[in-house]
């Protein structure tokens, strides 16, 4: 393992936010959830804004509770194989929850959880509880009643790796080992219509299509220029790229980078999400050749001040033969520390602390920070000749390519530090996914539950663990 003041150059967060999430931290283990799985357990899932996560395992989902750290409710009888991942969707009122699987048998499933009375997050939170306080001989019956599979969404020809609903809850996406993305609509007229059409399959990668992942939403025109639609889509694949993709004006999904740089399967990926003033958000992404890479759109200044500022995706009113090349560049501008000795499976950016965490075949659970370099401080614009820094032997920080004068850069060159790792984080067994999330549970004092953040790593052992970072 890395000392904890290994470094690598790269282009991030301010000053200030970066070195606040440089400093060493130390992992605790905490007491697991409760039951343990006892079979190979996937992905865990923090619901947005309640006090529970989601587990992907066999062929069902457990949903556990962050306050209890023991069951709330389990989702089953929707698959014929494994559920390999899972994904909340977004924006509805606290009394609902609404959870789509993907499974290995080749569908998504799409789950309802409603109370019979319009609750509050804080009734919800008193139910979750008494739940788990129930020992009568009905309880199993009971989580059945919950949780409804209201739909099954079919088409993938093959195993469905991962899913994802865009920020807006109005798309959702599905990847599969069949090669392709699809991004199904939602069209019902209300919420609990469960009406969903498939409006693109895309098919232009070359080997199973690992992860998806779409952007965040920060409702501005950051990066859109006015020539792009407002949901971006980021691909991971065996065959060792990343796309971005995006809704041209014609209501088509396209391609309009690719990412090259792995040497291996791009296991997972992740918007940055909480990026630096009006800078677009990074992507991180983390692969079979053991590393964690860092990408950057490059945008120019003119682009910037002569595109139209429309909203995050007006497109309306621009001829197609006028509309600008909807083709991006992205260069990687960070490698981070090594810290793995295997494929690094699973990563998570915090958008608290700013920090990464990351796990895989090698058990090992490391943490990274950012900090600005010295150099951040000579100011934001940097000449081609002074900004082709290399990593890796083959990897350029800042600006790149043949063009003739100044880029504005991303922001300030800042340095990645491994902040902290463990070893056999759930013993000899692989660990198959970490994520951090908010704390609710008795033994964090009642001030910082819901504002301190811990670590949950899911594992082969069947194994969920919740993590202190100090």
């Amino acid at each position: 393992m890395p000392p904890a003041d290994t470094e690598s150059p790269g282009t991030g967060a301010t000053a200030s936010s970066a070195a606040a999430a440089a400093a060493a931290v130390k992992l605790t283990a905490l007491t697991p959830f409760k039951p343990e799985l006892y079979d190979r357990a996937w992905q865990s899932i923090p619901h947005p804004t309640l006090p529970l996560i989601a587990t992907a395992h066999e062929k069902s989902t457990t949903v556990f509770s962050l306050s209890t750290l023991t069951s709330h409710s389990t989702l089953s009888g929707g698959h014929t194989r494994s559920v390999r991942s899972v994904a909340w969707k977004p924006n509805l009122s606290p009394h609902k929850l609404c959870l789509v699987s993907g499974s290995f048998d080749s569908t998504a499933g799409l789950w309802r959880w409603e109370e019979e009375k319009k609750a509050t997050g804080d009734d919800l939170e008193v139910e979750i509880t008494a739940a788990n306080n129930d020992n009568s001989s009905d309880k199993d019956d009971a989580d059945e009643k919950d949780w409804e599979f209201a739909l099954v969404l079919e088409g993938h020809d093959s195993e469905i790796k991962s899913v994802a609903f865009s920020p807006s809850g109005n798309y959702l996406a599905t990847c599969s080992r069949d090669k392709s993305v699809w991004i199904w609509e939602d069209v019902g007229v209300n919420e609990d219509d469960d009406e969903w059409e498939t409006v693109a399959v895309l098919n232009e990668h070359d080997g199973d299509v690992k992860a998806v992942a779409w952007c965040p939403d920060f409702g501005d025109s950051r990066g859109g220029k006015g020539r792009y639609s407002s949901d971006v889509l980021a691909s991971a694949s065996y065959d060792d790229t990343v796309r971005i993709w995006r809704e041209d004006g014609d209501g088509e999904w396209v391609c309009v980078a690719v990412l090259e740089g792995h040497g291996g399967t791009v296991w997972g990926l992740q918007w940055e999400p909480k990026p630096e003033g009006t800078r677009f958000p990074r992507l991180l992404t983390w692969s079979a050749d053991q590393t964690l890479r860092l990408w950057t759109l490059k945008e120019d200044d003119d682009e910037e001040e002569e595109a139209p500022r429309h909203a995050f995706g007006g497109l309306g009113g621009i001829p197609n033969t006028m509309r600008r090349s909807l083709k991006e560049e992205w260069e990687c501008t960070a490698t981070l520390p090594k810290a793995h000795t295997r494929d690094v499976y699973s990563a998570s950016w915090s958008a608290d602390s700013s920090r990464i965490a990351s796990t895989g075949s090698d058990g090992v659970i490391a943490v990274y920070g950012e900090e600005a370099a010295p150099e951040a401080a000579e100011g934001a614009e940097t000449s081609h000749a002074e900004a082709s820094v290399e990593l890796d032997g083959d990897v350029q920080m800042g600006g790149s390519g043949d063009d003739a004068g100044k880029t504005k850069s991303a922001s300030p060159s800042t340095t990645w530090k491994v902040l902290g790792t463990t070893d056999y984080g759930h013993g000899p067994f692989e660990i198959n996914h970490v994520t951090w999330c908010k704390r609710y549970d008795m033994e964090c004092a009642p001030e910082r539950r819901g504002v301190e953040e811990m670590l949950v790593t899911t594992g082969d052992d069947g194994v969920v663990r919740p993590w202190q970072v100090l």
